[in-house]
């Protein structure tokens, strides 16, 4: 690309918006037995408060299970399956399909004992299920592109072929086995677990997304837009405009214009522009000045600056640093 700076631009949003793992509960159920589990805003305040969103995910350690959101089919789940609800539905998993619950966020309370939490649950049959449930926080404000680029629910089966499978399937047999073990550092072990298992499963969605699927996950993968992301990550503050950045990637400004705003939703500056608040908000929160972190972004004034904040995060600058210190004293 001409010697310009390119950036890994999936890693540099997961860093930008602080995964963080995560509360763990370990489910030994017997047939017939059914758990209904409340939207995440209900249930984040309880496992992981001070967190902007939280995520559940839900790997079935062994036997079987049936999930979905609330409204949707209800899919069977397989031992070593991962079952995620990216946007914070309310879902049901039971030992047949068509089941439902009254959700409890009871069964959410975190005693003042180790991870993982356990429960034993259901009618005491023969047929005997057990599922690791984990929660993953993560920022969503100012502008989080690769949550808006999920769906409300991602299954990935332990039956499906190639190498990152096995890698999945790696991080989550050990996952089961430092629940099933709970010694020394587990709880530690099992909050990266969480953060890789997330990471490696958004990329294994990536591979899966049909050819014509429109979104910021699908500009990724194109090779103009995805060259264009590279760009403005690498160098948020550099001075761009749409001619810049065409000439960047190696194409005409219509065709980077028409392509970036098919693909992504939004014109390229416009982008940018919310990228460059989600990089300041990071720098506020971890303490940066206002002036400094005015700079980091590419303004040339603290004023214009705080103008820009405001009017797309609808917050001074000041007081989101103010407010992102005490949600994190929550944490």
């Amino acid at each position: 690309m001409n010697g310009v700076k390119t950036a890994d631009v999936l890693s540099d949003v997961l860093a930008s918006v602080r995964l963080t793992g995560a509360v763990y509960f370990d489910f030994d159920l017997s047939s017939p037995w059914v758990a209904e589990a409340p939207a995440s805003s209900e249930v984040g305040p309880v496992v992981m408060p001070g967190a902007q969103r939280v995520i559940e995910y839900h790997l079935i350690a062994r036997g079987n299970a049936w999930g979905h959101a609330v409204g949707s089919p209800p899919v069977r789940l397989q031992e070593g399956d991962l079952l995620i609800f990216p946007q914070g539905d309310p879902h049901v998993i039971a030992s047949g399909p068509g089941m439902r619950a009254v959700p409890d966020l009871r069964v959410f309370e975190r005693p003042a004992t180790p991870l993982p939490i356990v429960h034993e649950l259901g009618g005491g049959g023969s047929e005997r299920t057990r599922i690791i449930c984990g929660f993953l926080g993560c920022d969503e404000r100012p502008f989080n592109p690769l949550l808006a680029a999920l769906p409300r629910m991602i299954h990935l089966r332990a039956s499906t072929p190639g190498p990152a499978s096995g890698w999945l399937g790696t991080l989550l047999q050990i996952a089961a086995g430092e629940c099933s073990a709970a010694t020394a550092g587990a709880e530690n072990v099992l909050a990266r677990l969480s953060e890789l298992m997330f990471v490696e499963a958004v990329r294994r969605y990536l591979v899966t997304l049909p050819e014509a699927e429109r979104g910021w996950l699908a500009g990724l993968r194109d090779p103009i837009v995805g060259r264009a992301l590279a760009v403005m990550h690498a160098s948020p503050s550099e001075a761009w405009t749409v001619e810049r950045l065409a000439r960047a990637v190696g194409t005409s400004r219509s065709v980077l214009a028409e392509r970036f705003t098919e693909l992504v939703g939004q014109p390229p500056m416009q982008y940018l522009s919310l990228w460059r608040m989600q990089v300041a908000a990071r720098h506020l929160k971890d303490g940066h000045a206002v002036n400094a972190v005015a700079g980091l972004v590419g303004y040339e004034s603290e004023a214009a600056f705080s103008r820009a904040f405001r009017k797309l995060v609808g917050s001074a600058p000041a007081l989101w640093k103010r407010d992102a210190a005490l949600a994190s004293r929550r944490l």
